[in-house]
């Protein structure tokens, strides 16, 4: 275990759920990661530092394993799941010039989160809307393209469709190997909504704050292939993405940067709405 990086945060985790280290641990913009062994089996020890990261044992635990990691343990910020094994990426096929395979895949672990299960709904998810509320103000204040976004995003909140639990971060990250287990989700949101908004992620990665050229590359075949693969309304999904680059664009403004590759997504699903 890298001490170095993260002197003592994972110690009393690991007496508590009698874990072995297995692997460096890793350091992320919202969470301390370590692989450990657990019971025998390879497992990742998870501390949150976002509360939003907090929530993410919420729907994996409702998904129970169908499409995701299994939890075995949480309470608090630490979270105990099961380790992805094997070695494909979805980044590394999109970037080696394999994306539609990809996407695919993307497109498939979605539906497998929003297949309904037989246990009721957590009582702790929340709404797509309210998620969305800190576009509104930001909006008023820049106008542009943010404005239509909002403009767009009350459209789509007042007709809403096909509404399940969703992941909230469905990317290329964060959907992994799991070898015999197939592709894992990992990292949700508490999100509940309109099915098509759990594909705008797929839009704006791998990278999602780099590469714009890359992006508008891939831009028109990945609504095509969206569209095709998930069965889901095009201008819906173009809206849904130009909505919520300007909810991410938001929270950059927010934060005092400059959200220049989330704008240019929004730019691209603007001109494909023509």
């Amino acid at each position: 275990m890298n001490r170095e990086v993260v002197p003592s945060i994972f110690d009393e985790w690991l007496s508590r759920w009698n874990l072995h280290p297995d692997g460096a641990s890793i350091s992320t913009h919202c969470s301390d990661l370590l692989p450990v062994r657990y019971a025998g089996a390879p497992a990742m020890l998870k501390i949150a530092r976002e509360p939003d990261t907090r929530w993410a044992w919420l729907l994996m635990e409702y998904w129970g394993g169908e499409g995701a990691a299994r939890v075995f343990a949480h309470e608090g910020d630490a979270l105990l799941l099961e380790r992805a094994m094997g070695t494909r990426s979805l980044a590394r096929m999109t970037l080696e010039g394999r994306d539609g395979e990809a996407i695919r895949i993307l497109c498939a672990a979605a539906a497998r989160l929003h297949a309904p299960r037989a246990r009721p709904l957590p009582e702790q998810l929340l709404p797509l809307r309210d998620w969305f509320a800190p576009l509104a103000p930001v909006a008023r204040t820049h106008g542009g393209i943010l404005a239509r976004a909002a403009a767009i995003a009350d459209e789509l909140f007042a007709a809403p469709r096909e509404i399940v639990t969703l992941h909230g971060d469905l990317h290329h990250d964060n959907v992994l190997d799991g070898a015999e287990r197939g592709w894992l989700a990992i990292d949700p949101m508490r999100l509940h909504g309109e099915r098509g908004f759990d594909f705008v992620n797929m839009m704006r990665n791998p990278d999602p704050h780099e590469d714009v050229d890359l992006k508008r590359e891939l831009f028109a075949g990945r609504v095509d292939l969206i569209v095709e693969a998930a069965g889901i309304d095009r201008e819906r999904l173009l809206q849904w993405t130009l909505a919520f680059a300007c909810l991410s664009a938001a929270w950059i403004i927010g934060d005092g940067d400059e959200p220049e590759a989330d704008l240019a997504v929004a730019e691209m699903a603007l001109a494909e709405l023509g």
